[in-house]
């Protein structure tokens, strides 16, 4: 076992204090977006050794990756480790986006490489040649654009757009065309919709933020929020538009699911599923990957062919995922890919009494978190990571102890079972109050 130490990205969408907060230690000062725990070669945790020295856990995977990993997860993998976990902290709407199938991934990558692209420029698509299925669990409410909605929902509010813009205007033309397209019903219409308003001129996007940014919103106080309809959708066109005047993503949104999560509800999202997220704190886990395809919402590269050539024009509901519990109570969300899932460990020091946080609507921790077990065992299907988040924690296998301190992880090899998770102590011994933390192996059906 191998305590980590993590790499922050700061990129301008995230929390300044959200993650800090989460994980009990001071602010950089500066956006806080992800913390990645994982062995990705752009940012690889790195493991600290008993003498105090560092090595990439890439690096060290590398060395040994049969112990490490398990033959047949480093067969099955190439010797890497197939999943990377994230701690995501959004202040502000991430891109819409989209991942790539493996294949499409590989081959991306490989005509990407033999046209001399650099890795780091910022117009290359495919920094790897992985695909990245991914799955986000909720910490705090987290606000979410995923998939496309039903049609009829869609031919809505671009019907009603149309008749609040200018007549005879060009906005009000894109918008009669989109919504009579729309009304076919077909996924041809879909996409023949999506490029056109992903081409659409900032002129016209404005002129459609500027026909809502006035208008009063009708009927129930809910229904002007995102998801409660036109009022709903005005809401989102407002939101986004304030972050990001004029682009084109503003009206590609009103074609998606808006997705509001409560703490402890988590959704997935395959290759080719189309998706942004708008606000909130989560732990997001993914294939170790970092292929984005962008399609609006970012002053980033926009390659509207290879976007359009990944995403699945389809209608779909959000993927929502719900845990599964084993014989031995153990808490997992298992969405359909083979290398991740993820599991949520709740403990209660028997010495000590409810946390503070226990019942809040908005806490992480389930109803009833001071009745939870004072240890729970871990999944392994080869290698896990650790991460400690409301508390310190102790893991336990027959051959050795790891403290983990709140806000720390920690690697576990494939040959270090079985793994049990304990309450822990703080630097000063206090112990007590319900503890999280959550553990993530491949993707496997678990002995039950």
């Amino acid at each position: 076992m191998y305590l980590l130490d993590n790499t922050l990205r700061p990129y301008a969408w995230g929390s300044e204090r959200a993650i800090a907060d989460l994980l009990g230690r001071e602010p950089s000062g500066g956006p806080e977006a992800e913390l990645w725990v994982g062995a990705h070669p752009d940012s690889p945790s790195q493991v600290v050794q008993p003498d105090g020295s560092r090595t990439g856990l890439h690096d060290l995977i590398a060395d040994d990756p049969d112990r490490l990993l398990g033959e047949a997860v480093a067969a099955r993998f190439d010797g890497r480790l197939p999943f990377l976990l994230k701690v995501l902290a959004a202040g502000s709407a991430l891109s819409l986006q989209v991942h790539p199938s493996l294949e499409q991934a590989a081959a991306g990558y490989d005509a990407e490489e033999a046209a001399g692209v650099p890795r780091d420029a910022p117009h290359r698509n495919y920094r790897d040649r992985n695909h990245k299925p991914e799955l986000i669990f909720a910490l705090t409410p987290f606000d979410a654009l995923c998939g496309f909605r039903p049609l009829p929902e869609a031919v809505g509010i671009f019907t009603f757009l149309a008749s609040a813009v200018e007549p005879g205007s060009a906005a009000q033309d894109l918008l009669d065309t989109v919504a009579a397209e729309l009304a076919t019903g077909s996924g041809v219409a879909l996409r023949t919709v999506f490029t056109l308003l992903l081409e659409a001129p900032q002129e016209v996007v404005a002129e459609v933020e500027a026909a809502v940014a006035g208008r009063a919103t009708t009927g129930r106080p809910a229904d002007a929020e995102p998801g409660g309809g036109i009022d709903g959708d005005i809401a989102t066109i407002r939101e986004l538009s304030a972050q990001y005047p004029g682009d084109p993503g503003v009206l590609v949104a009103l074609l998606l699911n808006r997705v509001a999560l409560r703490p402890g509800e988590a959704l997935y999202l395959p290759a080719g599923n189309i998706h942004a997220y708008l606000g909130g704190l989560g732990i997001e886990v993914m294939a170790s990957s970092d292929n984005v395809l962008r399609g609006g919402l970012t002053p980033k590269h926009v390659d509207a062919a290879e976007l359009l050539a990944t995403v699945v024009f389809e209608p779909l509901a959000p993927p929502s995922l719900s845990p599964e519990y084993t014989l031995l109570d153990q808490e997992l969300y298992r969405p359909p890919f083979d290398e991740f899932q993820l599991q949520r460990i709740v403990l209660q020091d028997p010495a000590g009494g409810p946390g503070a946080d226990d019942d809040r609507a908005d806490s992480p921790l389930p109803a009833g978190a001071s009745l939870t077990p004072a240890h729970v065992p871990v999944v392994q299907n080869g290698p896990v990571v650790v991460l400690a988040v409301s508390g310190p924690i102790l893991l336990d296998t027959p051959n050795s102890t790891l403290a983990v301190p709140r806000g720390g992880s920690a690697f576990v090899a494939a040959s270090e079972a079985p793994l049990v998770v304990r309450p822990g102590a703080d630097a000063h011994g206090a112990t007590g109050g319900p503890v999280l933390a959550f553990a993530v192996t491949v993707g496997g059906t678990p002995a039950r």
